[in-house]
């Protein structure tokens, strides 16, 4: 039992509310936010990253209110092609799983890495959801709690 408890990172779950955005998601450790400016093809975006990080796994949700609510599908578009050319991924063939949830692999300068990633549109609010990390890591039990336990408000 000692070796299983070192070999698992301790997985805090706790419910995330974002200060200045409309959601709540459960994050497995203590999370920051940080904002900035970013243009995504012709729309110009103040755009709020709230991460953490627990066991070589990155978890984030990237959020941007958008001035028009016609322009998020292209928008979502535009975070999808961003975040898969930041892995240099390529998108498996089961793309698209269990509730919209994309899987991703790709290579960075750390090596072999997956992502599993969702794009969502609420009101005028756009979010990205990203677990990014080894793929032995990723289990779908970890997936499915940070996915499903996001929630626009």
């Amino acid at each position: 039992m000692m070796l299983l408890s070192a070999c698992n990172p301790p997985f805090n779950w706790r419910e995330i509310h974002a200060n200045d955005t409309p959601f709540t998601v459960l994050m497995p450790a203590k999370a920051d936010s940080f904002s900035q400016n970013v243009q995504l093809l012709d729309v110009n975006l103040s755009m709020t990253m709230t991460a953490t990080e627990v066991g070589q796994l990155s978890f984030a949700v990237g959020s941007a209110k958008l001035a028009d609510a016609s322009q998020a599908s292209k928008v979502l578009a535009a975070m999808q092609n961003g975040m898969i050319q930041n892995i240099h991924g390529q998108i498996t063939k089961a793309a698209i799983v269990k509730g919209g949830v994309m899987t991703v692999q790709g290579r960075t300068n750390n090596g072999d890495v997956n992502m599993a990633a969702r794009f969502i549109t609420h009101g005028n609010w756009v979010y990205q959801l990203i677990i990014i990390g080894p793929e032995k890591k990723m289990t779908p039990e970890i997936i499915d709690t940070f996915m499903d336990s996001f929630v626009a408000n």
